[in-house]
C-alpha cells in the first residue's frame, strides 16, 4: 500500500513542476526584452577595433604627413562611431 501513495505523491511533484516551468516560461514572454541588432553591434565592435589600430599607429609614427592621414582617419571612424552610439 505505501507503494501507491508514493505513486501519487510523485505525479504531483511532477504535475506541480510541469506548472512551474509554463509560468516561468509565460513570465519570459511577458518581460520586455531590449532588442540588440546584431549588424549594427558587429559594426559598433569593428568600428572600435579599428579606432583603437588607428591610434596606435599614430603614436608610433613620426612622419608629419602620415600622422596628419592618421588624424584624419582618427576623427572620420570617431564621427561614424558616434553616430551608432
Amino acid at each position: 500500500m505505501g507503494d501507491a501513495g508514493e505513486g501519487l505523491i510523485d505525479a504531483d511533484a511532477r504535475i506541480q513542476e510541469l506548472a512551474d516551468e509554463r509560468e516561468a516560461a509565460r513570465r519570459e514572454r511577458r518581460s520586455p526584452k531590449p532588442h540588440i541588432d546584431p549588424v549594427r553591434n558587429a559594426e559598433i565592435t569593428s568600428l572600435s577595433l579599428g579606432l583603437s589600430e588607428l591610434r596606435r599607429q599614430f603614436d608610433a609614427t613620426q612622419h608629419p604627413v602620415r600622422r596628419k592621414q592618421l588624424q584624419a582617419a582618427i576623427t572620420d571612424v570617431e564621427k561614424r562611431l558616434a553616430k551608432l552610439v
